[in-house]
């Protein structure tokens, strides 16, 4: 069976950590919309709001172009602090016949985030969340 595998969380929270660990060493390809705000050859990370958009549709043509490919698993990690920011990812697994798991990762372990996001944003996002449960 395909799967599609979305992990959500806060910023730091170890989204990136625990795809990384799922994707069996780089085994199956990882999404994320830090993607595109990272230099390949240094990894320096530099956000740019006004180019979000970009960063999301760069993480969903990678994602389908993986679902082309008939990868057996795919990992995509991002806040998805809201229903409709997973959507996407839904119906293209709906178009290339993919069951998806949705993951939340709590941060239980006091991690810190990377990207410098104050504590006022992070509160804002969580404010935001929504489980569905069933």
């Amino acid at each position: 069976m395909k799967t599609l595998i979305l992990i959500r969380g806060l910023p730091g929270s170890g989204k990136s950590t625990f795809a990384r660990m799922i994707s069996e060493e780089g085994r199956y390809p990882v999404y994320c919309i830090d993607d595109y705000f990272t230099d390949p050859e240094t990894g320096t990370y530099q956000f740019d709001f006004s180019k979000n958009f970009k960063a999301y549709d760069l993480c969903q043509a990678n994602t389908e172009k993986s679902m082309q490919q008939n990868h057996v698993k795919i990992i995509v990690e991002n806040v998805f602090s809201l229903d409709w920011e997973m959507e996407p990812y839904f119906m293209l697994a709906e178009t290339y016949k993919y069951l998806v798991h949705v993951l939340t990762i709590e941060n239980r372990h006091g991690g810190e985030n990377v990207h410098d996001i104050d504590m006022e944003q992070i509160e804002k996002m969580a404010a935001k969340f929504k489980l569905k449960l069933f």
